[in-house]
């Protein structure tokens, strides 16, 4: 589901990319199951992974850092949020997909953290009472293939209230999935045409680009490219009125 904010959202008009053109990018897709290869960690398997991360905070309360779809969507029940930089990283569309907002027939591509620059984003606080529940359901939502263990780590962020230690997911991805260093236009092709069976690419950007602005984030890539990824779509579609804009 497309996360729209009120029509008279200054936000949301000054996007380029909006609500009408991710419309025209949805279809209806089938799931297909995990990409071929992929080995489910199972319950054993989450259990495991979700006791190490616990144990290892010990008495720290557990900080989540979100920079693309976990700051409009976070899958845990957080008591505290305040806006982070991580040093050392920044966001980057360059994992293949061909499940999920992708298809065999059509590429996707989604978000993760590269090595290099600044990504400016959010660290929630967890609610402490279930913690180790809470962390099951990250894993569940984010990894749940043993192909994805080494995409979670801890990465030190700062904050107004100083230097924290946070959890990230996908970041430092290696492999034969990974398509990094691709130029924008070439990104926003992808992401103008990519959909799968939990929605669009550029649903996914668009909500991403939306939410950063409302929190006061602009990243100048993103930013870049839901203005091409909105001409794309246009090119493919016809000239697209914002209803929102009206």
């Amino acid at each position: 589901m497309v996360i729209v904010p009120t029509p008279d959202s200054d936000a949301l008009r000054r996007m380029a990319l909006t609500a009408d053109h991710v419309a025209l990018t949805l279809r209806d897709e089938p799931d297909l199951g995990p990409e071929p290869g992929w080995t489910p960690l199972g319950d054993d398997g989450i259990e495991e992974l979700a006791r190490h991360y616990h144990t290892d905070l010990g008495e720290a309360p557990l900080w989540v850092f979100a920079y693309g779809s976990l700051i409009w969507k976070p899958d845990f029940d957080a008591v505290e949020h305040v806006r982070a930089s991580a040093y050392g990283w920044h966001r980057s569309f360059c994992l293949k997909m061909h499940r999920w907002r992708g298809s065999p027939q059509q590429l996707g591509l989604m978000m993760a953290l590269e090595r290099g620059g600044r990504c400016d984003g959010v660290i929630y606080r967890v609610r402490e009472g279930d913690r180790l529940a809470q962390i099951r359901r990250m894993i569940v939502r984010e990894i749940r293939f043993r192909e994805n263990i080494g995409m979670v780590r801890w990465i030190p962020v700062h904050t107004p209230k100083g230097r924290m230690r946070a959890l990230v997911f996908w970041a430092g991805p290696t492999g034969p999935r990974i398509l990094s260093k691709l130029p924008l236009e070439q990104v926003a092709h992808v992401l103008a045409r990519a959909c799968g069976p939990v929605g669009s690419c550029a649903e996914y950007l668009f909500n991403t680009v939306l939410h950063l602005q409302e929190f006061g984030i602009h990243d100048r890539n993103l930013w870049r490219l839901q203005e091409l990824v909105a001409r794309e779509i246009e090119d493919i579609h016809g000239p697209c009125q914002d209803k929102a804009a009206e």
